[in-house]
């Protein structure tokens, strides 16, 4: 299945090699900490279908490894010109992940900043319509404080791996707060849907 692209194109070839090169890194058992850790397939997919419907013009993305998932981003936003920033707190992966757009042709719509994405949101402006956190589960916290001044009213706050990792905090944190609405959808991982008032 080629999730509607043509498996000749540069960008299926660029999703293809990523994703065959995650599944090796799982299959060899490597580390956490060593692996690229990428969204599975549904939610690769949910990502680039709800970036369709909801037509969000800047999209921040908090943890983008070597750049699967901003390609996923990049590629629901592309057709009516939005744009995605992501952060990546390895320097090398951050560049994996630049390749990685420049191979696929999205260089223009979508780029990875280096560094800890805590100090790099305090450099960028917003706002943000759509923000996807997929980082270390225990700065979900962290990185939502550090974000949501920045997300519009209405803007979509996504994070990944509520279900497969104890990130009880954090969602207690979301249903606790006045200013959000928030839903767990048992997409792959766990994906926290949570809508900015």
């Amino acid at each position: 299945m080629t999730d509607q692209f043509d498996a000749a194109s540069p960008v299926w070839q660029v999703i293809e090699r990523i994703r065959e090169e995650d599944d090796a890194q799982r299959a060899a058992g490597l580390p956490s900490s060593q692996r690229t850790r990428n969204v599975d397939r549904e939610t690769a997919r949910f990502l680039r279908l709800l970036m369709t419907s909801l037509k969000p013009r800047r999209v921040l993305e908090i943890g983008s490894s070597n750049g699967l998932s901003t390609i996923f981003l990049a590629l629901g936003v592309q057709p009516y010109g939005g744009v995605v920033i992501g952060t990546e707190l390895l320097k090398t992966r951050a560049a994996e992940a630049n390749d990685n757009l420049t191979l696929a042709g999205l260089e223009g719509v979508a780029r990875v900043l280096p560094g800890d994405a805590l100090t790099t949101i305090k450099t960028i402006d917003g706002p943000f319509d759509a923000v996807f956190i997929d980082a270390e589960k225990d700065d979900y916290v962290s990185h939502f404080l550090g974000c949501i001044d920045l997300v519009s009213p209405g803007g979509v706050i996504l994070a990944d791996n509520v279900i497969s990792h104890d990130l009880s905090t954090y969602q207690a944190m979301l249903r606790a707060r006045d200013d959000v609405d928030t839903v767990t959808l048992p997409i792959d991982r766990g994906i926290e849907f949570t809508v900015k008032r």
